[in-house]
């Protein structure tokens, strides 16, 4: 079986204001990275649009309402302080759900090996009814949700090692126990949430903060020691990685100094958990990464380990 390449052109109608990090040529970089011939056999798709009803299974119905309603004609709509709509988010947003779900029907049917969706804005910010952070809806969310709900997945792991905290998955999963959510960031850093202390009601959420200027080894040993033995423990039926790249070293947002070999090492340990107890399933969802160069080549490491390269 193959790998999942999942895009879609909409992804490039988000308009953000000049000098906003979270802009189009973040697709065009990792796009252009993954033409390159090493990637030749990678199977590739567009989006299908999400449904309304796919969005529900994490957010109220009022809410996803509301971002429906804010979307604006002409110019752009600040929803949030750095959360921005313009006239082509909508249907990016929705293709981004839509991407989250696809990857969870073909990896879930064997159809394929995994999947990475290749889809901008990120989500993993989104709370259940308040957008912040560049995110509206949460991708990672909605895939676990679908999961449960159409594949009758009974535990599902999300692990997030975007740079920064994936307050929204939290918040939604916090007192569920049929989900695990971990991950590593950089503390104190946007939004401020993420302490070891934060565990839910089940203890199913897994904190690894980590500081200014740490790297590789910081990073390996918060894995290895933290997350690794709790998944391994959960034994999930789906492995989600929410997979930020601005922890490499190069970019702005942050202080984390990552390289690309990094993700590619946290990618073939979360493949080894999904070979043990997921039967190999395991689907990621792109978060942030807003240094070009360190993005193309942590994503391109990336999906060269979901290809077992």
């Amino acid at each position: 079986m193959t790998t999942l390449l999942i895009s879609h052109p909409s992804s490039l109608g988000h308009a953000t204001p000049p000098g906003h990090p979270e802009r189009a040529d973040r697709i065009r970089a990792v796009e252009e990275a993954l033409q390159e011939e090493r990637f030749a056999l990678l199977q590739r798709v567009e989006a299908p649009e999400g449904t309304l009803a796919q969005v529900e299974l994490c957010h109220p119905a009022a809410y996803a309402r509301a971002i429906v309603e804010a979307a604006p004609q002409e110019g752009l709509v600040q929803v949030d302080a750095d959360t921005i709509m313009s006239p082509g988010t909508l249907s990016a947003v929705l293709h981004g759900v839509g991407a989250a779900v696809h990857a969870v029907d073909e990896v879930m049917t064997r159809r394929v090996a995994n999947a990475f969706s290749a889809m901008r804005p990120p989500g993993h910010h989104a709370e259940s009814d308040k957008a912040m952070g560049f995110c509206f809806f949460n991708n990672a969310a909605i895939a676990a949700r679908h999961a449960q709900a159409a594949h009758g997945a009974e535990r599902v792991a999300i692990v997030d090692w975007d740079v920064h905290h994936g307050n929204g998955t939290q918040e939604i999963f916090w007192d569920d126990a049929s989900v695990l959510y971990a991950s590593t960031h950089e503390m104190p850093l946007y939004p401020g949430t993420g302490a070891p202390s934060e565990r839910g009601q089940h203890g199913t959420i897994v904190n690894a903060p980590l500081r200014a200027g740490d790297g590789t080894d910081v990073f390996r040993d918060a894995f290895e020691s933290a997350i690794l033995p709790r998944l391994e423990a959960f034994r999930p039926d789906l492995v989600i990685i929410s997979a930020g790249f601005d922890a490499h070293w190069r970019d702005p947002l942050a202080n984390i100094n990552l390289k690309e070999a990094d993700f590619a090492w946290a990618t073939q340990k979360l493949m080894e958990i999904a070979d043990r107890h997921a039967g190999g399933r395991l689907v990621s969802l792109l978060e942030g990464g807003y240094d070009l160069e360190g993005l193309s080549k942590s994503a391109a490491a990336h999906v060269m380990a979901l290809m077992r390269g």
